[in-house]
């Protein structure tokens, strides 16, 4: 897997559990202000997918997961 996947799935993780303990609706809520970690981790997808640099990537390459191949 490269770090580019494992970014998007990374970031696909942190927001469905940050869903998951922020609404109300949820089997296992803890309260609403973990909906601003989704807002930060949607955030940051979105300045990565503009300016083409991501901090998540970054990190992942410097514990070797080979960059894309793009």
């Amino acid at each position: 897997m490269t770090s580019w996947q494992l970014t998007r799935v990374i970031a696909g993780t942190f927001i469905l559990v940050s869903l998951a303990l922020g609404a109300p609706a949820s089997p296992i809520f803890q309260s609403t202000y973990w909906l601003w970690f989704t807002a930060f981790v949607g955030a940051n997808l979105l300045q990565s997918g503009l300016t083409r640099w991501c901090l998540m990537e970054r990190i992942l390459r410097g514990l070797g997961f080979r960059p894309s191949a793009d």
